[in-house]
């Protein structure tokens, strides 16, 4: 196996060209996801490429480079919008992973349970895909396509996510239903943010759902009917019976379809819940 670790995004577009590197930065998926198959002929790592890990701020919202790390983001002055992003990067395995894993990594690897996904849902994430001819922006929606399927094409690399500036005083959470407490495959995980209006009423929220559906997904017919509720009142909201409709829970090892759809509603409640204990509501 050959083994390349370029230091500059001109170094790597030959290597991508030749078809036959895998890609990595962190690797920690590489074996779990290669399954019974050979192993890879080349690896390309793009840990050390020149610009491709940080965390960036201006006026239009946030850039974080694609080699960024999950403890990078738990160590970043972020305001707490992004709380839900960092509750979700402190339970990517262990501390070991979460060193050298990066969030770049996890939206590639395209896990139907990536816990990146949902919190980057809610701050409507952007990724941006750098070829040699140029970038190109998607939402985070369009570049999920499915189970292990991105819209990425040969020759391309996701060299950051763009996160737009988040409403004024967002709040964010994100809650994981496993087997166990760490190192675990989620069953089912839900992400949340919220923000009040003036008046102390629910002015906006957004609720995305992970590993209930080949991709995770925002409820959008469930945020309206959370708008001009107090926070007092997601302790007992009756919750339409097609709020969840969007999701496919699927039965596997981890839990059944019937448990999935269950439990999810729970989260949800929780999830928001713990958003809304920040606020002054």
């Amino acid at each position: 196996m050959s083994y390349y670790a370029p230091t500059s995004l001109g170094d790597v577009w030959p290597l991508l060209a030749e078809g036959e590197a895998r890609v990595v930065a962190g690797g920690t998926d590489l074996f779990p996801t290669q399954g019974d198959g050979p192993p890879p002929s080349a690896l390309l790592d793009i840990s050390r490429v020149d610009g491709l890990r940080g965390i960036d701020h201006d006026d239009d919202g946030w850039r974080i480079g694609g080699a960024t790390t999950w403890s990078d983001i738990v160590a970043a002055p972020l305001p707490p919008a992004f709380d839900g992003l960092k509750a979700a990067a402190l339970q990517v395995g262990s501390v070991q992973i979460q060193n050298v894993g990066t969030l770049a990594g996890n939206l590639c690897n395209a896990s139907p349970a990536a816990d990146g996904v949902p919190p980057l849902l809610t701050l409507e994430a952007e990724v941006a895909l750098t070829s040699a001819g140029g970038t190109r922006r998607l939402t985070l929606t369009n570049f999920l396509r499915g189970v292990r399927q991105t819209a990425l094409v040969p020759g391309e690399l996701l060299t950051a996510l763009h996160i737009p500036r988040q409403p004024t005083g967002a709040l964010s959470s994100f809650v994981k239903l496993g087997s166990r407490r760490y190192l675990v495959i989620s069953i089912a995980m839900v992400a949340a943010q919220i923000w009040l209006d003036e008046a102390g009423r629910i002015g906006g929220v957004r609720v995305a759902v992970g590993a209930c559906s080949p991709v995770a997904r925002r409820l959008f017919g469930l945020e309206q009917s959370l708008i001009g509720l107090r926070p007092s009142d997601l302790v007992s909201f009756s919750m339409a019976s097609d709020a969840l409709d969007t999701l496919s829970p699927i039965d596997d090892v981890r839990g059944s379809a019937e448990y999935r759809r269950a439990a999810v509603e729970r989260l949800i409640r929780d999830a928001l819940g713990q958003a809304v204990e920040r606020s002054d509501g």
